[in-house]
């Protein structure tokens, strides 16, 4: 992978540059610098999306026709309908995680529906901006036709303890879609993913373990976002399993027309979004569409997605399948479903 030399080599040769009185003071100082300088690069990447902007969103018509409330809330303040074909909605369902599991990929072909309307974007509603409220939260949703459905997708949704209760509060009958992936792949490509945002990373394996290879340390996002079991026992405080969908992120891969036909059964949609839709790309390594929506041309997703992974120690891969054993059992019993990821 590119970046180790990134970056951090260019801060550490301009510290020593130039001579003068002090430099030879000043020199231990710059490797202290340059790890801080990379941690809080690292954090920065990490950490989830900001609040969409609600500068962007249209003023809602002065005189609705009707203004219901927060669905299953009746506390919850009066929210008026936007003018215009179809009414802005709260999301009838949610595609709740986890990260680097599909969701894009998920959301995209879905959006092939024409019963689908999907927000683009992250909104981080029930994570990062929940004190903007649901009035706002809703203004961002597209507008909906009667039999449409309205959905978002924000992956760090799953691990977010606060979520469930919030969602609950907005609609306790809300659709849940997690798109669960095996959870060493998954961390590998979280690390990639943040390495080629933040050259000069330390490795992996100092990354996923404590002292060498110690015990693995859950407190790394990368490794605590693979733990399904432990995050869908705080979900299922709030909501029943049938109101879940569990997607495998290998065989959106493998038979992608297969798990987008399960996605529209639990919708309640007609199966229109068919093996006719996708074509295997050999360069990516994932299915692309043959028709994006709204065009007439072919459409993968973007370079981000299907980049090269790091090289990590077969002793590292095998240490993290090790650790997360047990709790993929536990996820397999409590779905219902075996991943095939042992």
């Amino acid at each position: 992978m590119a970046g180790s030399g990134g970056p951090g080599g260019g801060a550490g040769g301009s510290q020593g540059a130039g001579g003068g009185p002090g430099t030879a003071l000043r020199a231990p100082r710059a490797p202290l610098l340059l790890a801080a300088l990379v941690l809080g690069a690292y954090c920065l990447c990490a950490y989830p999306g900001r609040c969409p902007p609600a500068a962007r969103v249209p003023a809602p018509a002065p005189a609705p026709a009707e203004t219901p409330r927060a669905a299953g809330n009746p506390g919850a303040p009066a929210l008026p309908v936007a003018s215009g074909p179809g009414r802005r909605r709260f999301p009838q369902a949610l595609i709740v995680g986890v990260k680097k599991g599909g969701t894009r990929a998920l959301l995209e072909f879905l959006r092939l529906h024409p019963d689908v309307r999907a927000l683009g974007s992250e909104p981080h509603f029930f994570d990062r901006c929940y004190e903007r409220g649901l009035a706002w939260y809703r203004s961002l949703m597209p507008r909906t036709l009667d039999g449409q459905i309205t959905m978002e997708k924000t992956p760090s949704y799953f691990v977010t303890r606060e979520a469930p209760r919030r969602i609950r509060g907005m609609s306790p009958d809300t659709k849940l879609i997690v798109v669960v992936r095996n959870p060493v792949t998954r961390a590998i490509s979280d690390y990639a993913q943040t390495l080629s945002k933040t050259p000069g990373l330390p490795s992996f394996r100092a990354l996923a373990f404590r002292r060498g290879l110690g015990p693995v340390d859950t407190a790394w996002s990368a490794v605590r976002i693979g733990l399904y079991a432990q995050h869908l026992d705080n979900w299922l405080r709030y909501f029943p399993l049938s109101h879940f969908l569990f997607v495998s992120g290998e065989r959106l891969v493998s038979d992608p027309a297969g798990e987008v036909g399960r996605v529209q059964d639990f919708l309640g949609l007609k199966r229109v979004v068919t093996d006719k839709h996708f074509y295997f790309n050999a360069t990516k390594g994932f299915p692309c569409l043959k028709k994006a929506q709204g065009s007439s041309r072919p459409r993968c997703l973007g370079k981000s997605k299907g980049r090269p992974h790091p090289r990590v120690p077969e002793a590292v891969v095998q240490r993290l399948r090790d650790f997360y054993r047990p709790f993929n059992r536990k996820f397999y019993q409590m779905t219902g479903q075996d991943f095939g990821w042992d």
